[in-house]
C-alpha cells in the first residue's frame, strides 16, 4: 500500500493521497482508479437498547431459575452482549447492552459519573425541604448518597411520581434513598443512561439495535474514537417481534434540581 501511495495511485475524494492521510466513512477512495469499498460498520461495536419489564433478572446464571434478560436478546456472531450496569428484579426501564467491554466499563464505572435518570412512584410526598436535603446528602449503610436532581411530577391519591437523577449505580440505591426519606417505592423505571434515552415507542420486553451513526455518537461521547460515521446499518428487529421501530438515542430531557 505504501508503494501504491508513493506512486500516486491512491486518491481520496479525487485528491492524491499521501502517507498518513486520514479517511472516514464519508470519504471516497480509489486505488489505480478503482473504487475501494470500506466497511467501517464492522469496526464499531454493537449497542442494543432493551426495555426491561419487572420480573426479569440481569444475569446469565440464576440459581432460582428466574427469567433472564439475556434470553431475550439476539445472538451476535463472534461476540457476546455485555450489560451496561444492572437493574434489579423489580425495576423496569432502559437497559443498555454492547459487544464492547471497554464501552460498558466507561459507561458504568463510578469514576466516570454517568447520569442515570429514573421515574419513581412512591406512596406519599416529599416536602421542599426534604427535596433540597436529598440533593445534598442522604446517609445509607454503605456510605452517603445524593440525588443530582429531583423533580415533582405530581400524582393522584396516595401515589406520587418523582423524576430523579443519580451518578452512581449501587445496589438498589434509589429505593434505599427513598426508604431513608421514609417513603416506599411502588414503581421504579429507568428512562435515561448518560446520553441514551429509553425510546418512547419501545415496548416492555422489546429491544432495538442502534444504527452505526448513533453508535459513533455514543463512542465519541465516551471518548473512545474520533470517527464520525454517517452511514447506517440495517435495523435489526427483536426476536419474534416483527415491526420493531427504528430508534436512536432520544432527545435530551430537562430536569430541575431542587436547591
Amino acid at each position: 500500500m505504501e508503494a501504491l501511495i508513493a506512486a500516486g495511485e491512491v486518491r481520496v475524494n479525487g485528491q492524491v493521497a499521501t502517507i498518513g492521510t486520514r479517511i472516514g466513512p464519508e470519504d471516497r477512495v480509489t486505488v489505480s482508479r478503482r473504487p475501494v469499498r470500506l466497511n467501517f460498520a464492522e469496526t464499531l461495536p454493537q449497542i442494543l437498547l432493551y426495555h426491561k419489564p419487572e420480573g426479569e433478572i440481569v444475569s446469565r446464571d440464576d440459581p432460582a431459575g428466574r427469567e433472564s434478560v439475556f434470553g431475550k436478546l439476539p445472538r451476535v456472531r463472534g461476540a457476546k452482549w455485555v450489560s451496561v450496569g444492572r437493574l434489579d428484579f423489580n425495576t423496569s426501564g432502559l437497559l443498555v447492552f454492547t459487544t464492547s467491554g471497554e464501552l460498558a466499563n466507561r459507561l458504568s464505572h463510578p469514576r466516570f459519573e454517568v447520569e442515570r435518570e429514573y421515574a419513581v412512584r412512591v406512596v406519599g410526598t416529599l416536602s421542599e425541604d426534604q427535596m433540597r436535603s436529598a440533593c445534598r446528602e442522604i446517609q445509607l449503610e454503605d456510605g452517603p448518597a445524593r440525588f443530582e436532581s429531583i423533580r415533582d411530577n405530581g400524582g393522584e391519591g396516595t401515589n406520587h411520581w418523582y423524576q430523579v437523577v443519580i451518578k452512581e449505580g449501587r445496589n438498589r440505591e434509589v429505593r434505599r434513598m427513598f426508604e431513608a426519606l421514609h417513603l416506599m417505592v411502588g414503581r421504579l423505571i429507568r428512562v435515561r443512561f448518560g446520553i441514551i434515552h429509553l425510546p418512547p415507542r419501545l415496548k416492555r420486553g422489546h429491544f432495538v439495535e442502534l444504527e452505526t451513526a448513533d453508535v459513533g455518537k455514543i463512542l465519541q461521547w465516551a471518548g473512545m474514537v474520533p470517527q464520525r460515521p454517517r452511514q447506517s446499518t440495517a435495523q435489526r428487529p427483536g426476536r419474534g417481534r416483527p415491526g420493531r421501530p427504528r430508534q436512536a438515542p432520544g432527545k435530551s430531557s430537562r430536569h430541575t434540581a431542587k436547591t
